[in-house]
């Protein structure tokens, strides 16, 4: 490393340390009931519908998708300073190696910890699930005095947190003995999720718009954490019918004499596959198609796209793989020539393909990685989409981006357009034009 490159690491350094000790101090001013979720799935979608229900119950501040120590600084020593009368702050936890959680959760110290479920996942970094759960588990560590942990009792590397710690901790799950048993669940799209909430002498019906219904789990976590922060149920039930699940995590995207997408293009993680194949397999809709992209999170060979094709093509009219490894589904040489499956490089292509033989009212699944930007698809029916570059390597997706209707080569152009005419609209309200 140069001297050059030597002191700009140096002095970002020295800006993370003040950021950081910043952080700290807009931590311990504010009085707010701090909640940290984390989990292999599920965590965005909670931490998001948590904040939704407790808006309703007082003033709330919600992170998440953006689930790094960066972000996390950066929201306690930007939002804090300015946020005194915040009552909770609402945060997800993403572990991305081992020692990723607990530097957060000690700058965090919750009040309340939620952990959703351990998978296998950022395989090249943890190697084993029981590494994922050590990880996991540091977020209980770093509980408040007074404060509890609200546990996935049917996970068996959840439950065992339970045993890390001297809080009170509450448990939810379908397994007997929880405090909060969820039962009865169901979802067939179109029908959105249902399901029943249990607890002591107390029941709650809840409908959530969800197509699928291992959204159960999310949904249980975000309920159970607003009713032991004393939210009343009824309000919950109520604060459940508005609230918008987020973009490309099974997002319903419903066109007007056209498709139906379910946009599942956030990531693919491939522990929670099957359970994305299922919810085409139980859909009541007449034609269903699915899209597979790129799968993530898993050890051992590729076949695993042939193990996917020969679900998937029992749950579907029509399968379509794309990116690289479209050509590793095997699908047969039948599958290819009656039309079952089909094999398209990029997700122009499958845009095209789609808006050439779309039938009114027919349901196509997107799934993949976030690489793909499979939500292009679903954006073309509404949108004049013109970025259609394979891979721009934008962590955000399409919507936060914003530039979709921008070829990609005229991204930084436009991008350099838009400053300038924010800085000159600074420089016309200043004087008064």
């Amino acid at each position: 490393m140069g001297m050059k490159a030597k002191l700009t690491a140096a002095i970002e350094d020295v800006r993370q340390r003040v950021r950081v000790a910043k952080a700290k101090r807009g931590r311990a001013r504010s009085r707010a009931t701090f909640i940290a979720i984390t989990g292999s799935s599920g965590k965005s979608t909670a931490t998001s519908l948590l904040g939704h229900l407790l808006a309703d119950h007082g003033a709330v501040y919600s992170q998440f998708l953006a689930n790094s120590m960066r972000s996390l600084v950066n929201t306690l020593y930007k939002r804090m300073q300015r946020a005194g009368d915040l009552d909770y702050v609402v945060f997800e936890a993403g572990a991305h190696g081992m020692g990723t959680i607990k530097p957060m959760a000690d700058i965090f110290r919750p009040h309340v910890a939620v952990v959703t479920m351990v998978r296998l996942e950022h395989y090249s970094s943890f190697r084993k699930i029981e590494n994922v759960a050590e990880e996991k588990g540091t977020l209980l560590d770093a509980l408040m005095p007074g404060g509890f942990a609200v546990l996935n009792a049917d996970d068996p590397h959840v439950a065992a947190m339970a045993g890390r710690t001297g809080h009170r901790v509450v448990t939810f799950g379908m397994s007997e003995g929880v405090d909060y048993r969820v039962a009865d669940v169901h979802a067939a799209y179109p029908q959105l999720l249902t399901f029943t909430l249990r607890w002591k002498e107390n029941a709650l019906r809840v409908a959530a718009p969800f197509p699928a219904d291992y959204f159960w789990l999310p949904v249980a976590a975000a309920v159970v954490t607003a009713l032991e922060l004393g939210m009343p149920p009824e309000k919950v039930a109520a604060a459940l019918k508005t609230f918008k699940p987020l973009a490309n995590r099974c997002e319903v995207v419903s066109i007007d004499g056209g498709p139906q997408f379910i946009v599942d293009a956030a990531k693919s993680p491939w522990h929670s596959l099957y359970m994305a194949l299922d919810m085409v397999a139980k859909s009541t809709v007449a034609r269903k198609r699915i899209v597979l992209g790129q799968i993530s999170d898993y050890a051992g060979s590729t076949r695993k796209y042939h193990y996917a094709y020969k679900v998937a093509r029992e749950a579907a009219d029509e399968i379509i793989y794309t990116g690289d490894n479209a050509h590793k589904a095997d699908p047969g040489q039948a599958d290819i020539d009656s039309g079952r499956f089909l094999e398209l490089r990029s997700a122009k292509e499958v845009s095209d393909h789609i808006k050439r033989t779309a039938v009114p009212g027919e349901l196509i699944l997107l799934k993949s990685s976030s690489n793909l930007h499979l939500e292009r698809v679903a954006l073309a029916w509404k949108h004049d989409v013109k970025c259609w570059v394979p891979s721009c390597k934008k962590r955000e997706d399409c919507h936060t981006c914003g530039l979709y209707e921008v070829p990609y080569e005229e991204h930084d152009q436009h991008v350099r357009g838009l400053r300038r005419a924010r800085r000159w609209q600074r420089v016309r309200r200043l004087f008064g034009a």
